[in-house]
């Protein structure tokens, strides 16, 4: 092992330049201007899969953007196989004016390299492919068999990796998945997530007259779209926090004593995290913790509303159509499609007279979770115990990747989510960072993992 951590030490230099290179391309998946931009990180990460030693490697093409697979089947039929997922889309990086450096142009400061995809997901997913490079370069054999896929459509809902994984189900046969699209805890706290929440996103649009009306010809006659839809919106939820629709709860699982002590165990300085986000005071559902509450409960939010006039000063103005776009994170045993037509249900049960309305079901995902005493887990654990130099913590995670339970559904087998991010890393907003100490362990952890992991196998 001192030979493969003297080869990641001695070329990390080169790796974060490659990574650099990575972080230039503005591989946008949502925004078809910059289709070829995607195409071209895709053959850059193929290209890298190539140079470092992998038996086979190509770019397969999908309705939308592409999937590059390679894999290294040298360890025998008696060890583990570990698919390693990623993504080299990013999301766009608007709004422009609120950087303070280019978005593509990847610079350091403080120890942390700012660029989109910095964090997510470029560079923890490069992480994996300089620690197989380390193993396959520095003279070590590969204990392991490794195959990876890295997409180009995560952040537009993996549209067309599902199709992938069902129509290469035999070749993607693996014993677990690995995945470093999550953070840790805590600067310098490493930690392993093995549960995320699912969603079911909803589009809520109320109709009212033919076109906007005057509000002193009109208003008190005619019912207000937005006024409409602000009543219904505030029937969703209780003053406690606590979601109104009928059935929403029926399938969650209570916490069990063990998972509320882990959560009760956890550092978290809940004051601290408040004033990070610019709030003095918390709010959810009564009866459980900050913690519980932002991981381990489901959740309705609104995230958009519009309606009537938003320029400056006055107009008076009785809107015809008013909207509002709405997400529900799910938990373990919860059905997004389910909780979908419940919120549809209820929606056309509470509707004002006066109005009509459309409910559309944008996209969803299942929740997820991984065993505790799964084998996988435990040598994760220890990778990261060997790097770091403490044991992490587990912790769930209140964000959804909807990919990791169609792992679990398609390829029938559990995922790790070993993330070397932070919380602050500024994610899908200006100023996306990540810290080149992680980039830097984060080669030790996944080449640790690799090396111990048929210890851990179950005789």
């Amino acid at each position: 092992m001192s030979s493969l951590f003297n080869y990641i030490d001695t070329n990390i230099d080169r790796f974060t330049s490659e990574l650099f290179d990575l972080l230039r391309i503005p591989s946008i998946s949502a925004d078809s201007k910059y289709k070829g931009d995607v195409k071209k990180a895709a053959e850059f990460v193929k290209h890298q899969l190539e140079s470092i030693g992998l038996e086979e490697v190509r770019l397969c093409e999908t309705p939308g953007h592409p999937v590059v697979f390679g894999k290294y089947l040298k360890a025998g039929a008696d060890k583990p196989t570990v698919l390693i997922y990623g993504h080299y889309d990013v999301q766009p990086p608007d709004p422009l004016e609120l950087w303070e450096t280019e978005p593509f142009n990847p610079t350091v400061r403080d120890g942390k390299v700012y660029a989109r995809g910095a964090s997510d997901d470029k560079g923890q997913a490069f992480i994996h492919v300089k620690a197989l490079e380390a193993w396959l370069k520095s003279g070590e054999e590969l204990p392991v068999n490794v195959k990876i896929i890295l997409e180009g459509e995560e952040e537009i809902g993996s549209p067309n990796l599902v199709p992938f994984l069902k129509e290469n189900k035999e070749e993607l046969t693996c014993d677990m998945v690995l995945v470093s699209d999550t953070a840790m805890f805590a600067k310098d706290t490493p930690s392993i997530t093995y549960g995320l929440r699912g969603l079911a996103y909803m589009e809520l649009d109320v109709y009212g007259p033919n076109r906007d009306l005057h509000s002193g010809v009109y208003g008190g006659a005619v019912q207000n779209p937005l006024n409409a839809l602000c009543e219904m919106v505030s029937k969703m939820k209780d003053a406690d926090g606590v979601v109104q629709i009928p059935g929403f709860y029926d399938d969650v699982l209570d916490l069990t004593d063990a998972e509320r002590e882990a959560s009760r165990k956890l550092p978290f300085d809940e004051k601290g995290w408040l004033g990070s986000i610019g709030v003095e005071q918390g709010f959810g559902e009564k009866g459980y913790t900050t913690l519980e509450r932002k991981a381990a409960r489901p959740t309705l939010d609104m995230n958009g509303m519009w309606g009537g006039y938003q320029g400056e000063g006055a107009k008076t103005v009785l809107p015809a159509k008013a909207g509002a776009k709405i997400s529900m994170r799910l938990v373990p045993n919860q059905d997004p499609k389910k909780i979908a037509q419940l919120f549809i249900d209820f929606c056309h049960q509470i509707k004002p007279e006066g109005v009509t309305i459309k409910v559309s079901d944008h996209h969803g995902g299942d929740p997820a979770m991984t065993p505790l005493d799964f084998y996988g887990l435990k040598a994760a654990a220890a990778a990261y115990k060997d790097v770091y130099g403490k044991e992490p913590l587990f912790t769930k995670e209140g964000g959804s990747i909807p990919i990791v339970a169609d792992f679990e559904r398609v390829l029938g087998v559990n995922t790790i989510l070993m993330g070397f991010g932070l919380n602050s890393d500024a994610i899908h907003s200006p100023n996306e960072h990540f810290h080149l100490v992680d980039f830097h362990r984060g080669i030790k952890t996944s080449a640790k993992f690799l090396e111990i992991l048929p210890k851990y196998m179950p005789k």
